[in-house]
C-alpha cells in the first residue's frame, strides 16, 4: 500500500483548512488545542495483562485475555521498547498507566503491600527520558488473597487489611511519580469483588468496601502529585449477579469524599454510553477519569474505532469545556496484546485524536 507524501498531506490540509474556514472553524487553533490533550495508554496492552510479578501465572478477578499473541513483551525492557515504537507513531505527548504487577523487584519476591517507589524507578527513568507522564493502579486481582473474588470487601479482616495496605502503598507510589515527573499521577482503584449468584445480603459487603476506602484515603498524599479515582463495573466473570463496587456506589462515594470517578466505556450495559454521564457527573465533581474502549456485548475492550460512541464522548468533553477536567485513559485492545507492536494500538489511538481534530466542527 502506498502512503501519501508529505507534500500531498500538506496540500490536503490546506484544502481542509480552507473548507473548515468557510464554516468558521480555525483548524490551526484546533490543532494547538489538540496538542495539549494527552492520552494515557494502558501498559497491560503489551503482554496480555501478565505483568512481571509472577511470570506465567493465570489471570484472576473476572479478567480474561484470549489473544495469546506470540509477540507479546516478556520483560520490562521489551515492553518499553514496544511502547517507544507506539508512541513514536502517535503525534503529541502522552502518558502511560502502570499496574502494580509491573514492578521490577530484581527477581526478589515483594508482597504487594510492601511495594515502594524504588520498584518502579526504571519506569520513571524511561518516562522522564521520553517526556511521558505516569499514572498508576493497585493490582487487586491475580493473587492468592484475591482467589475468593473479594479484596477490599473481603469478610476476613486480615485479607481486607492486606488490600488496604496495597492501595495505600499504591497511592504513595503514584505521589512519587507525580513528584518525580512534575505532572500529577492519577491513581485509579478498581476491585473485582462480587458474587456469581444473587446474594442474600447486598449491604454488608458495601459497608466493608466503604470502610476500606475510608482507611485507604485517610493516608495523606499531596494532590499536586497524586489524584485519586475509583472505578465501578457492571459485572465480571464470576461476579455476574452482584458487584460490590457498582456505578451507584462509587458515584455516591466520589461525591461525598471529593475524589475522582472513573467511567469505563465497557463497564456498563451494551447499549449504555458514558457520553451522557460526563456532564451529569461533572456538575458534582471537579475532575473525572475516562477509560475509553469499545465493549462488544459485554466488557470485551475491543479496539477503539471512529464511531458514534467515540464521537459523542469527544463532543461532550469539548462542548462542555471540560478538556482540563477530564483525564483520558485508552484501554486494552481486542485480544489484549494484539495491540503491540504496534499498529492496532496506533490505529485506535489515532482514532481518538482524529475525533478531537473534528471537535471544533461540532462546537459551532
Amino acid at each position: 500500500m502506498k502512503h501519501p507524501t508529505e507534500a500531498q498531506i500538506r496540500s490536503a490540509y490546506r484544502a481542509a483548512r480552507e473548507r473548515y474556514g468557510l464554516l468558521g472553524v480555525d483548524t490551526d487553533e484546533a490543532l494547538k488545542t489538540l496538542a495539549t490533550v494527552s492520552l494515557s495508554l494502558h501498559c497491560w496492552q503489551g503482554d496480555d495483562v501478565g505483568g512481571f510479578e509472577n511470570m506465567g501465572s493465570s489471570l484472576g478477578g473476572g479478567i480474561a485475555a484470549t489473544g495469546k499473541y506470540p509477540g507479546k513483551a516478556r520483560t520490562p525492557d521489551e515492553l518499553r521498547r514496544d511502547l517507544d515504537t507506539v508512541y513514536g507513531l502517535i503525534p503529541g505527548t502522552h502518558r502511560l498507566s502502570l499496574h502494580a504487577m509491573y514492578a521490577e523487584t530484581g527477581g526478589r519476591p515483594v508482597a504487594r503491600n510492601e511495594l515502594q517507589p524504588r520498584h518502579f524507578s526504571a519506569w520513571v527513568k524511561w518516562a522522564r527520558a521520553n517526556r511521558h507522564g505516569l499514572d498508576f493502579n493497585p493490582t487487586c486481582f491475580s493473587h492468592p488473597l484475591a482467589d475468593s473474588g473479594f479484596t477490599l470487601a473481603h469478610p476476613d479482616p486480615g485479607v481486607r487489611n492486606f488490600w488496604i495496605e496495597h492501595c495505600i502503598a499504591s497511592r504513595k507510589i503514584g505521589e512519587s511519580f507525580g513528584r518525580e515527573l512534575d505532572t500529577p499521577c492519577v491513581t485509579n482503584i478498581w476491585i473485582p469483588d462480587g458474587y456469581k449468584d444473587t446474594p442474600v445480603d447486598r449491604l454488608t459487603p458495601r459497608e466493608r468496601l466503604k470502610d476500606s476506602l475510608d482507611k485507604v484515603l485517610a493516608e495523606p498524599v499531596d494532590r499536586r502529585y497524586n489524584l485519586d479515582s475509583i472505578e465501578g463495573k457492571l459485572f465480571g466473570l464470576g461476579a455476574e449477579s452482584y458487584t460490590v463496587g457498582s456505578h451507584e456506589f462509587y458515584l455516591g462515594y466520589a461525591i461525598a469524599n471529593r475524589v475522582m470517578l472513573t467511567l469505563d466505556a465497557g463497564h456498563f450495559h451494551p447499549t449504555e454510553t458514558i457520553a451522557d454521564k460526563i456532564t451529569s457527573v461533572l456538575l458534582y465533581l471537579s475532575e473525572i477519569l475516562l477509560h475509553v474502549s469499545r465493549g462488544v456485548r459485554w466488557d470485551s475492550d475491543h479496539v477503539v474505532i471512529y464511531n458514534d460512541d467515540l464521537l459523542a464522548i469527544a463532543q461532550e468533553i469539548v462542548r462542555g469545556g471540560f478538556l482540563q477536567r477530564v483525564h483520558i485513559g485508552w484501554t486494552i485492545s481486542t485480544r489484549a496484546s494484539t495491540g503491540w507492536p504496534p499498529m492496532p494500538s496506533v490505529r485506535e489511538t489515532r482514532c481518538g485524536r482524529c475525533s478531537r481534530r473534528c471537535w471544533n466542527r461540532w462546537i459551532r
